[in-house]
């Protein structure tokens, strides 16, 4: 009869995703033959919400063929007009639509940079519709119609 030993088996624990990562890692698994897939992503591991597109210094330089494009006078006097009504200062207006008070400011001056979401936001607040062929008239409640 034979006699049966116990053998244990001792093996190396998988490396960790972050050592995989690493280029020592990289350079061992291109040795061994293993086919490897490398990323550079742009922008990782930053903060940034706002990315600058390759026109920014462009539209900086505001030469006479490209300007930003400007909210219209009488645009910046309607909402001028609708916040007055209401008797709200354009420190109440901001606080009530979510924005800066420099930008109600810069609407109503006609230096503003139109943004249409911050527009509609000024138009549901102050109940006068500035957009469209109904400039100027009240905007109706939300679900009736006309």
């Amino acid at each position: 009869m034979a006699d049966w030993e116990t053998v244990t088996i001792l093996r190396k624990k998988p490396p960790k995703a972050s050592a995989m990562k690493s280029e020592q890692a990289i350079n061992a698994a291109r040795r061994q033959g293993f086919q490897v897939d490398t990323q550079q992503k742009w922008g990782a591991a930053t903060n940034k919400q706002h990315v600058t597109t390759k026109n920014t210094a462009k539209l900086d330089r505001e030469t006479e063929e490209l300007k930003h494009d400007k909210i219209p006078l009488d645009l910046g006097r309607m909402i001028q007009q609708g916040r007055q009504s209401k008797g709200w200062s354009q420190k109440e207006l901001a606080t009530k639509v979510n924005e800066k008070p420099q930008v109600i400011n810069d609407y109503e001056a006609g230096r503003g940079i139109p943004n249409q979401v911050v527009i509609g936001k000024i138009e549901r607040a102050i109940g006068i519709k500035l957009r469209g062929k109904d400039r100027g008239k009240p905007t109706l409640p939300p679900g009736t119609k006309k």
